[in-house]
């Protein structure tokens, strides 16, 4: 029942966003339409101005009767129409108002009205069309990247949703274990503990994904909400004015224009002229753009912010960054660092170019439209046929020219805006890694243990020699038939390594690594070693092999005789059907060579995911990957290249559709949130299982007696718990941070930096006598400080419970309480900076509150004296 109800609020949550992503595409298309309305009044209102000045020529002799009635005809039309405020509309009302003045106008203008300004406002129409069938083109672009953050964000949310489910039933099963241990026999106990380490562990690894899935999906929340802001609140604005970019100038020039022609005029019409020439003084663009968003108010709107949703039973709303994701978020933060600086100077640059291109653009408007001089002279002029065929001849050179700057501008335009929102996009998500890391860092000043990000990994390996088949420059099916890995180890562990350190890499697979550092990870590899587990190669390197791997191999991924299918598969331009057709090909391919492209393709399409910090856009990585993925008899010619490079990149970002499921095809399939491999959680715990009676017989022989500097809780039913002060019974190192041992007769793990060995520590006085040394002789410059500081400790010693110093010739006898020093730290890290090396010699022998006497040289105790005051003043300050 409660699966069910889980299965309800996950459709529920993605309900909302379905609903809410409906409701902007609506918006997104109503923009359009409204874009759209303008063009069309825009040129309704400059081809109504036309027939007007053809009309006004054609009737300036009948005076009157004929210019009343074009006025009425006129302000009819404006009466049907909405009601607007614009200031270009308001114009077109006072130009009829005082077109019912002038009935008396003189027929000197009937050439103008009837040639000139019916020809300059015919480029108005063509300028206006032209800016708004660009500025549509850039706004549906942008609507197309606002609909890919919101696919982003449904895909962070279902892979979010994905791994909490997963871990919601990793925690049942944990939970269910632990109530069986509890009914189960001590003879099974065991076995249950097994059973529960491993559980624990498979826990702990879906919760660390589950982390990183919610992080994952809190970024692209955030980027979604400011995409969405960037868009509706600046994005708008500057369209609107590209769209009107040259409008209002034109509609001022012919109205200027007409000012220039009606100098002459009679004095009765002076007044209108006035009042004319006001309206035209106020024509404003950024007011008309303005009324125009106001007027669509529902359609501009900012929509409401994408809200949080977590999981039924995650309390988490933040992004996290503590344990294994502060590294990866670290470096991620870095990198965003670095790519928003360097895009924040390419929009201040393209900026200033834009408005340079902006101010050529509208100078090229008017000297296009109308020409070098639009001034009417008092009388009408009378060209000869020669002039006016160089005047057009002129003008179309200039028409051409306008046309490169109008493209220019378009352009700069484009990557500004373009640009921009990349920048809204990277600071959401700056912004919040940096609080997230702060706010991390701030909770980590005290903790005293943190598990180490890379863990000795034992890995059974096999040589490529035992297989019988070569890694590098082999066949890639032979290979996994031989060695029974479906994913050759070193497709999986490159991708496991990008995935976990590369994948905000900027110019992933694009920048070569070292020849050197690649050449040494193949010899490696073809060994059957594992170098990529240490976590300190260079990310270019890895990704370097992972090209050349699938570039060496004797056959191509995609198998030769079906590279004619792929090439017509190709050049089909529906999406959908290109997907489904490719489908059909690859399901004829064998199912080992399927289950590597479905990982290989699906690790891709995540790297392009984060194209905006690695700059590796789909085909950028189809670039890099499609001459060694497809090979044909003419792959080698450059026409050939692009179209196998369009192939490849149509799989990338249709991956899903084109491979088949786990549940179609059983096999490993790419995880997005990866971490280290079970075998690395699991390392310990299987050198913890208990072992034959015989060695542990044999292991009683030779062992030491350890003491517990700190407090330590086990983590697993492997590891041993014990208080400060035990005594431990250590058998044999189980490795460099482990020992296999006792406390109270209950065996298991030990770790190393909780407890001090008498054969370890040994090892290490003569560092620590040194250390001693070089720390006195900074102390012992003036002899009055020296018998000052001594005197000090001799009070000292009394207040710590120090006993005195007994002197027997060289040597000299100290009373050192260990369990009191300490107390003052609860780490192995705090021990050392509170403790000096002969304090923890100390400690070896004694437990907590214990007295130990220890023998030292009287020159060391002098040197001592001198180390313990400035302890002490370290630790009262």
């Amino acid at each position: 029942m409660s699966s069910h109800v889980k299965l309800w609020r996950d459709r529920v949550g993605t309900a909302d966003y379905d609903t809410q992503i409906k409701e902007v595409r609506l918006q997104l298309a109503e923009q359009l339409r409204i874009f759209d309305s303008q063009v069309e009044q825009k040129s309704q209102m400059l081809q109504d101005l036309t027939d007007y000045l053809r009309r006004r020529g054609e009737i300036e002799g009948e005076y009157a009767r004929s210019l009343d009635k074009l006025s009425e005809r006129f302000s009819s039309r404006t009466r049907k129409k909405e009601p607007s405020h614009q200031s270009v509309v308001n114009c077109w009302q006072v130009l009829l108002t005082q077109t019912r003045q002038e009935s008396k106008e003189h027929n000197m203008l009937s050439d103008s009205y009837s040639n000139t300004l019916p020809l300059q406002l015919s480029h108005c129409i063509e300028h206006a069309q032209s800016l708004a069938k660009r500025s549509r083109d850039i706004c549906t672009q942008l609507h197309d990247g606002l609909l890919k953050v919101t696919a982003e964000l449904q895909t962070a949310l279902k892979t979010y949703y994905q791994y909490y489910t997963e871990f919601l039933s990793a925690d049942g099963k944990l939970k269910e274990a632990t109530r069986l241990e509890e009914k189960q026999k001590p003879s099974a106990s065991k076995k249950m503990e097994r059973l529960i380490g491993k559980r624990q562990c498979k826990v702990e690894e879906i919760q660390l994904k589950c982390t990183k899935a919610r992080n994952d999906y809190l970024l692209n929340l955030s980027a979604a909400n400011a995409c969405m802001n960037k868009y509706y609140l600046h994005d708008l604005s500057t369209l609107i004015d590209c769209c009107d970019l040259g409008y209002h100038q034109s509609i001022s020039k012919v109205l200027q224009f007409y000012l220039s022609s009606r100098q002459g005029m009679q004095q009765n019409v002076s007044s209108g002229l006035l009042q004319l020439n006001t309206t035209v003084s106020e024509l404003d663009q950024n007011q008309d753009r303005n009324t125009l968003m106001q007027a669509n108010t529902s359609v501009f709107c900012l929509p409401l912010r994408f809200q949080y949703q977590p999981y039924d039973a995650d309390q988490v709303c933040e992004v996290s960054a503590t344990g294994e994701v502060m590294s990866e978020l670290v470096t991620r933060f870095q990198q965003l660092q670095s790519r928003l600086s360097s895009v924040t100077m390419e929009v201040e640059e393209s900026g200033k170019l834009l408005q340079s291109a902006q101010s050529t653009m509208l100078s090229g408007i008017v000297e296009v439209t109308f020409g070098p001089s639009p001034d009417l002279p008092n009388s009408p002029s009378h060209e000869g046929s020669s002039d006016i065929l160089a005047y057009k001849t002129q003008l179309l050179k200039r028409r051409v020219s306008h046309q490169d700057t109008e493209s220019l501008y378009f352009v700069k335009v484009k990557e500004h805006l373009c640009n921009s929102s990349l920048i809204s996009k990277l600071e959401a998500k700056h912004d919040l890694l940096k609080v997230a890391i702060q706010r991390a860092e701030s909770l980590d000043v005290n903790q005293s243990r943190t598990y180490s990000r890379r863990s000795v990994r034992h890995r059974k390996t096999q040589l490529s020699t035992q297989i019988g088949q070569k890694l590098f420059n082999g066949d890639l099916l032979s290979y996994i038939q031989a060695s029974g890995q479906p994913i050759p180890t070193v497709v999986e562990s490159c991708i496991r390594f990008i995935n976990l350190n590369g994948l905000h890499h900027e110019g992933l697979f694009r920048v070569p690594g070292s020849q050197t550092v690649v050449n040494q990870l193949k010899e490696a590899l073809e060994k059957g070693e594992n170098p990529l587990d240490e976590g300190r190669c260079d990310i270019d390197s890895v990704a370097c092999v992972l090209k050349l791997y699938f570039r060496g191999l004797e056959k191509a991924l995609f198998p030769e005789d079906s590279y004619e299918q792929l090439m017509e598969c190709g050049q089909i331009d529906d999406e959908t059907k290109k997907a489904s057709q490719l489908k059909c090909i690859i399901s004829t391919y064998p199912s080992p060579l399927i289950i590597v492209m479905r990982y290989l393709f699906a690790f891709l399409h995540h790297v392009s995911q984060y194209s905006d910090e690695n700059m590796m856009q789909p085909y950028n990585l189809a670039v890099c990957f499609g001459p060694s993925l497809v090979r044909g008899p003419d792959s080698g010619d450059a026409a050939e290249l692009q179209r196998i490079n369009a192939l490849v990149k149509s799989i990338i970002t249709q991956h899903e559709s084109i491979f088949p499921s786990q549940n179609e095809l059983a096999g490993p399939v790419y995880e997005k949130c990866m971490t280290m491999e079970e075998d690395d959680c699991e390392t310990v715990a299987e050198e913890g299982d208990g072992e034959p009676d015989t060695s542990q017989i044999k292991e009683t022989k030779d062992v030491l007696l350890g003491v517990a500097l700190f407090d330590y809780t086990g983590r697993s039913s492997f590891e041993l718990s014990f208080k400060q002060g035990d005594r431990l019974i250590l058998h044999t190192k189980a490795s460099s941070d482990w020992w296999r041992g006792e406390v109270n007769e209950t065996r298991g793990l030990i770790p190393n930096k909780y407890i001090s060995v008498p054969s370890v520590a040994g090892g290490q006085d003569q560092k620590e006598k040194d250390s001693v040394k070089s720390i006195c002789d900074r102390q012992q410059k003036e002899e009055q400080q020296r018998v000052e500081q001594s005197a000090r400790l001799k009070v000292s010693n009394d207040k710590f419970g120090v006993g005195a110093s007994n002197v027997t010739s060289t040597k000299v006898s100290l009373q050192i309480p260990t369990g009191q020093y300490m107390r003052l730290g609860s780490s192995p890290g705090a021990l050392r900076k509170t403790l000096n090396p002969q304090m923890r010699r100390c400690t070896v022998g004694g437990s907590a509150g214990e007295v130990n006497s220890i023998e030292v040289d009287k020159d060391v105790c002098q040197m001592m004296h001198s180390v313990f005051q400035e302890l002490i003043s370290r630790k009262s300050s």
